[in-house]
Parts: structure tokens; C-alpha cells; sequence
């Protein structure tokens, strides 16, 4: 746990940050054809959730987003989104804190500002699986990667914050064209088409597919990628930034 936090988790009186206000991050990898969520599991309880944080009071609420994220997974150059914001009534259910709370060793009373009420501010971030070092810190068991299709129960409503997460990605595909931070710097069309196919969870023709994409005029054509046979061998592309 980063100092900053630890000596305002250790205080009733949320001194330093903002009262009532968090972020909670859905961060996507892709890897193996499977499209992944990373995942923290407190200590000693095995309650998942998703990474979050909270905001201080001289931070920009998109400065403590990336700060959550990068805490998580080692990067400073990442693709955030900004989703929803998570405000009913019932996800401030305080239990699963409490236990939380009695694990790690932090003492508390009911007034204790972490099992108030809060508004969550959802992110998703897109990164490169293969770039990303989960960094649990001594509150955590684990931080890992999970498949989209068999993430197990988290706390609160983040399991809902996922699928909100899920269905802002699938809208941003065409809209945003966001599928390529998911990307290495090389990769072949249909590497691409895989990503595209996993997040709608549908297939897409493959002619079809690449000339929309050739058609945006966003990628170069670097090399061929070995596959044994070179008149086989697929071609390499990047993004032009």
C-alpha cells in the first residue's frame, strides 16, 4: 500500500481526500484469444474486487485514475475511459469492508469514513497483457489476471461495473477505435480481427473486416511475421500515432 493511503485508511476523518468519492478500474488485457480483467483479492478473505482508489483533495480526478491503474500494473502510458459513475443507494453495503478491515489489521468503529457511503467513478483502461506486472500490495493476497468468462463473485456491485465496463468497450470499438491499446506494437490483421471477435463475442467476415480497417487509414504495413513458409507468412502491422 502506497504511504499516502495507508496513513488515511489508518483515520476515521478521510483527512487528505475527498469524502464519499472513489474510482474503481476495469483493466482489459487480451492474451491466448481470451479477453482478461484484472483482479485483487484482500487478504486473508478471498473477497475479489476490482482495483480502485480514492481521490486527493489537490488531485484531478483523471490524474487519480491513471495513479490507480499504474499502481496496479507497473505502466505509466495507459489508455483510460471513463464510463459511468456507480451512485445507488445499496452497493454501500459495509460488511465485506468490515471484514476486509478486521483482516488487515485496521482498527475501526462504525463511523469509520471506508464504511460510508460511496460514489464510484468506472474507468477501463486497455493495456498490453504482456507489458502489465500485477503489483498487489500488503493488503492484498493476490492481484491477477482473470478471463472475462470466469471471473469469480466480487464484492459489492463490481461484478455490474464489469459488464457496464464490457458494453462501453463494444460501443468504442468503431467509435473510438480503442481495440488497438489492447495491441502490440506489431501484430497481424488477424490478431486484430481476434480482439474485435472476443469483445463482441461474435464472428466477423474476415474480407469484410480487413478492408474497414485498411480503409481507416490508421495502420502501416511493417514486415512479414515467420511462420515457417514465407509465401504463408501474414503480414505485420502497427498503429500510426
Amino acid at each position: 500500500m502506497k504511504e499516502e493511503q495507508k496513513e488515511s485508511e489508518d483515520n476515521a476523518t478521510c483527512k487528505g481526500y475527498l469524502h464519499g468519492l472513489a474510482i474503481d478500474a476495469v483493466i482489459f488485457g487480451f492474451h491466448d484469444h481470451q479477453l482478461k480483467v484484472l483482479l485483487m483479492e484482500y487478504k486473508k478473505s478471498k473477497i475479489f474486487a476490482l482495483p480502485g482508489g480514492f481521490i486527493r483533495d489537490d488531485e484531478d480526478l483523471n490524474k487519480a485514475a491513471h495513479r490507480v491503474v499504474s499502481e496496479r500494473t507497473g505502466l505509466q502510458n495507459i489508455y483510460l475511459e471513463q464510463f459511468y459513475v456507480f451512485g445507488d443507494h445499496g452497493r454501500s453495503d459495509p460488511r465485506s469492508m468490515k471484514t476486509i478491515m478486521n483482516n488487515i489489521g485496521l482498527q475501526h468503529d462504525d463511523n469509520h469514513w471506508l464504511l460510508q457511503r460511496f460514489i464510484s467513478i468506472g474507468y477501463y483502461a486497455l493495456v498490453d497483457f504482456i507489458k502489465v506486472t500485477p503489483m498487489p500490495d500488503k493488503i492484498f493476497d493476490g492481484c491477477a489476471w482473470y478471463p472475462l468468462d470466469d471471473i469469480p463473485e466480487l464484492m459489492q456491485d463490481h461484478a455490474q461495473i464489469v459488464k457496464k465496463a464490457l458494453n462501453s468497450l463494444q460501443v468504442d470499438l468503431d467509435r473510438k477505435l480503442v481495440a488497438f491499446n489492447l495491441m502490440p506494437e506489431e501484430f497481424t490483421m488477424n490478431e486484430l480481427q481476434a480482439v474485435y471477435e472476443t469483445i463482441l463475442d461474435k464472428k466477423l467476415l474476415r474480407a469484410a473486416f480487413q478492408r474497414k480497417i485498411l480503409g481507416l487509414g490508421l495502420l502501416e504495413r511493417v514486415a512479414k511475421k515467420w511462420t515457417g513458409g514465407a509465401h504463408k507468412a501474414p503480414y505485420l502491422y502497427r498503429f500510426i500515432s
